[in-house]
């Protein structure tokens, strides 16, 4: 069982939390010719900078399971979290249960990718989410992240 990852900055007002799917601990590591050379930990730090300057509060999570990302996603409304940044990993491509938990909760959602999953294998081409989410950003590598938490922190 992995340790999920738990990072966050305190602030203000406007709640968002990023939540990172499976095998994205790696990142750094893993496929760097797709997802690049920066970890995961130096991308949450950015995150968190970037929160601190608008005066919110951006926590961060990651996990290789289902479960516990369908559990943090149910704990958001409880906790007042305003908007959800999610790179739903490989359950972009087929993982129903975290697609109804961010329904069945209603905190509006930006999906995010690395890598553009619409130019990589047919079977990465289809999201479970996209049509929930606000929006779909892909293939800016972490900048994906960063554009995804300045729109969330601009409405």
């Amino acid at each position: 069982m992995s340790t999920p990852r738990k990072v966050s900055a305190k602030a203000s007002a406007k709640r968002i939390w990023v939540i990172h799917g499976p095998n994205l601990n790696l990142l750094g590591t893993r496929e760097p010719h797709l997802y690049g050379t920066q970890s995961l930990s130096a991308i949450d730090k950015r995150l968190l900078q970037i929160g601190r300057e608008h005066g919110a509060q951006v926590e961060c999570f990651q996990s290789n399971h289902e479960g516990e990302l369908i559990e943090r996603v149910h704990a958001a409304k409880a906790r007042g979290i305003g908007t959800i940044v999610i790179n739903p990993g490989g359950f972009t491509h087929s993982s129903v249960a975290l697609r109804d938990a961010l329904a069945a909760v209603g905190i509006p959602f930006i999906e995010v990718h690395l890598s553009n999953i619409h130019a990589r294998e047919p079977f990465r081409r289809h999201s479970y989410f996209s049509d929930l989410a606000i929006g779909t950003i892909s293939g800016f590598g972490p900048r994906s992240y960063e554009l995804a938490l300045q729109y969330a922190l601009q409405h």
